[in-house]
């Protein structure tokens, strides 16, 4: 939230302007202060317009607002009142838009309140009038920023939630499909004769995932080397049907977006894919 020490940030700018002072090198110290201060510079025009969003075209300004804040002293008023500028531009220029693009993608048309924003900013800045404390306010925030974007993200993918869901409800009805309690549905290729791994089992497995379209988006196969993972460690689809694999099996497993991951994208995976996977349990608790 707040920028770094000015001292300490970062290009080398000419100042221009009425604003500037002119330089009087008489003593050691004046040539010393000089070159302390041109050499803060180093970086700052690279800063300035990426990171505050400053227009080059308005750099008398901010040489004026430079000059103002350096000549202040330990002035508090003066100190406060630009703590607060340089925080409100922080909010303006960066922190909403982080936000809009956190909880509604790339939908330029939507953006969160800065009239109630600020007033919440505010409120818990002073610590009088909020309407709830910080620490339920962080829980809030962070409820409401899931369900708004996971609405924001259902009305840009619910085709695939759809797609997955009749997917699964004609795979269920084809022969040799297995579905679990979860929802995970399973056909077996081969059937191991070796143990069953807990949640908690190192496991040494080979696999292969595809889209529904049978894009194929991950492959330990074609790495050429197995993985070993703990079977909790994973997507729950995974976690669950692994913990029914006998040792050695093959099976062709086909998983519910929500027990993959759901709104979450993930590479080539969009939101509320379901997906499918051949996984191949080679060991249980490999020996190293």
């Amino acid at each position: 939230m707040i920028v770094a020490s000015m001292a300490i940030v970062a290009a080398g700018f000419t100042a221009c302007g009425n604003q500037t002072p002119t330089a009087n090198l008489k003593t050691d110290v004046d040539t010393m202060s000089y070159a302390i201060g041109m050499a803060q510079t180093q970086g700052l025009k690279e800063y300035l317009v990426n990171q505050l969003g400053v227009d080059t075209a308005y750099i008398g300004e901010f040489i004026k607002g430079l000059n103002e804040g350096a000549n202040a002293g330990d002035n508090k008023k003066k100190a406060a009142y630009y703590a607060g500028i340089q925080i409100g531009q922080q909010i303006g220029n960066q922190m909403v838009k982080g936000i809009n693009r956190e909880v509604f993608g790339n939908d330029s048309t939507k953006t969160i309140s800065l009239k109630n924003f600020m007033a919440g900013f505010i409120s818990g800045t002073t610590g009088k009038q909020g309407l709830m404390t910080v620490e339920q306010a962080q829980t809030v925030a962070q409820d409401k920023m899931r369900e708004i974007k996971a609405k924001s993200l259902e009305a840009e993918y619910g085709p695939n939630k759809e797609a997955g869901e009749k997917f699964l409800a004609a795979n269920a009805k084809k022969d040799g499909v297995k579905t679990l309690e979860s929802g995970v549905q399973y056909k077996v290729i081969k059937e191991g004769t070796g143990a069953i791994p807990a949640d908690t089992s190192l496991v040494k497995v080979h696999y292969e995932g595809r889209l529904l379209n049978d894009t194929v988006f991950d492959s330990s196969y074609k790495r050429g080397e197995p993985l070993t993972l703990r079977c909790n460690q994973v997507i729950k689809g995974w976690t669950d049907v692994m913990t029914h694999m006998p040792e050695g099996s093959i099976w062709e497993v086909y998983i519910p977006q929500e027990l993959a991951y759901g709104e979450r994208e993930q590479g080539d995976i969009k939101p509320f894919s379901a997906l499918k996977f051949k996984i191949e349990l080679i060991e249980v608790n490999p020996k190293k």
